[in-house]
């Protein structure tokens, strides 16, 4: 079984030899090939020039020996597209401007964004071409884009936040202004993911890293219509979404109702509870702390096997981290939690898997 067929089997809840295995962030500054790249490019020269994407992409791939390639790329590039300012500032990470919530009337600053059309971003979707090209297809690629909630957080707060204050005020004082941005964000998203499907992606993951910053009742309101109509879309060409979250965990059941084939958990869940509470009708991916890559080898190897423990034997799951790769954990250790997960015994499908549904 090749990488390719044992990712999407894993997907499509059907058994595989071994869990498949991957990682948010495996190209990053923890590795010197591509901190050497970094001292000659910015980081969106990185993303938007195909050939640097596909090849931090591929050596990430091809030094950790993993099963998937997840395209270089980062959830903020569609902020251009609209009209903003992207930047990285050093220490300080993305800024975004103007950011919304600097205008007199963020109603009208929404309705002034203009309508971006996907084809802005069409870098992404050559570089994943060029990356599947790379690997004859053996090795399946991930797309990505961030999720409205998360995108529309940076828009308006101008970058990072720890309260997300600015957010919260937005949806909750003017509903309809977040209702029309988001009307802008999910055609372009859809379309930006479409585009990476058609250019050979064969999953691709919705990053709604901060859809924690809400309670569930603001998350069914705000967010879920929205994150549903993309998946359905991409869903509906035949390609698995893979939706990630983080801070979820109080109402994991909802998002099951996101329409994901895959549903991606932070470290802060048990994993065992949380493919009980999700129930068999969906894959799940996790979900080992980032910084358990930092710990001692027999330390880390007792939590690689807690986590493929919790898995347990039912099919439909990608072993993965609760977030990205921290920019200080070692490549080896990496390489190590790679050879561990491809030692561990096949799962063994239940007597109702999905293959005989």
């Amino acid at each position: 079984m090749d990488s390719r067929e044992r990712f999407l089997r894993a997907c499509r809840r059907q058994a595989v030899d071994r869990p498949p295995v991957w990682f948010m962030r495996q190209a990053g500054r923890y590795m010197a090939e591509y901190r050497r790249l970094r001292e000659r490019f910015s980081l969106l020269e990185l993303c938007q020039r195909p050939d640097l994407a596909t090849e931090v992409t591929v050596t990430a791939v091809e030094r950790l020996g993993v099963d998937a390639a997840i395209i270089f790329a980062d959830l903020l590039l569609p902020a251009e597209p609209l009209g903003l300012k992207l930047r990285y500032a050093a220490g300080e990470g993305p800024v975004i401007t103007p950011a919304l919530r600097d205008a007199a009337d963020p109603a009208a600053a929404i309705a002034d964004l203009p309508a971006p059309e996907a084809e802005a971003l069409g870098y992404v979707s050559e570089a994943i071409r060029r990356t599947r090209a790379h690997f004859a297809g053996r090795i399946p690629v991930i797309g990505f884009a961030g999720a409205p909630f998360t995108l529309a957080s940076y828009l308006v707060e101008g970058g990072a936040s720890r309260t997300f204050v600015a957010t919260k005020r937005l949806l909750w004082e003017h509903p309809a202004a977040w209702a029309h941005l988001m009307e802008k964000l999910c055609p372009l998203l859809t379309a930006f993911l479409a585009d990476q499907v058609a250019a050979g992606a064969a999953a691709v993951q919705l990053f709604d890293s901060w859809a924690g910053a809400l309670s569930e009742a603001d998350y069914r309101q705000f967010v879920l219509p929205y994150v549903r109509l993309i998946v359905a879309a991409i869903e509906g060409l035949g390609t698995p979404v893979i939706y990630f979250s983080t801070g979820t965990a109080g109402y994991l059941e909802t998002l099951r109702e996101t329409g994901a084939s895959v549903i991606s958990v932070d470290w802060r869940v048990d994993l065992a509870a949380a493919r009980e509470r999700l129930g068999e009708g969906v894959a799940v991916q996790g979900n080992l702390d980032p910084a358990a890559l930092l710990a001692p080898p027999a330390e880390l190897r007792r939590a690689v096997q807690r986590v493929l423990a919790a898995a347990g034997d039912p099919p439909g799951y990608i072993f993965n981290l609760g977030h990205g790769i921290l920019p200080e954990t070692p490549v080896e250790n990496v390489r190590a939690v790679v050879a561990m997960v491809q030692d561990a015994p096949a799962a063994r499908p239940r007597r109702e898997s999905a293959e005989g549904m």
